[in-house]
């Protein structure tokens, strides 16, 4: 099996032993993206739909620099904070996934890294 670290300037870095992603046998392995602004390497801290927002642009371009993009994500995994933030999430989450519906799951979690309120994974396919 081969196995390549992907790394871009245009996501946040790696905050511990990690890489921002894996590609390996036709597969884009995402690490769990929080609020962190990629310009800066700062927490970002506003509303929940701006975390989730730079959350999903930072998973974006991650995939975009593993040879993928969002409509080859097959599986996505999201962690919250307050359940109760479900509904606005989808709301955003089906701007970046509209034509494409990968599989997910959606868990309430006690603490995140950095106390943010969302982070995301995901599986895509890759060239």
């Amino acid at each position: 099996m081969t196995k390549e670290i992907v790394y871009t300037e245009h996501a946040p870095a790696p905050v511990g032993p990690y890489s921002q992603a894996i590609k390996a046998n036709g597969f884009l392995y995402v690490s769990g993206q929080i609020a962190i602004n990629p310009k800066t390497n700062e927490l970002v801290l506003g509303s929940f739909e701006e975390q989730s927002r730079l959350v999903l642009d930072n998973l974006k371009a991650i995939l975009e620099a593993g040879n993928s993009s969002l409509e080859k994500v097959i599986k996505v995994t999201i962690f919250l904070k307050d359940m109760g933030q479900f509904g606005t999430f989808n709301t955003i989450y089906s701007e970046y996934f509209a034509a494409f519906k990968p599989a997910r799951a959606c868990v309430e979690v006690s603490r995140l890294p950095k106390d943010v309120e969302v982070e995301v994974e995901a599986i895509a396919l890759c060239d």
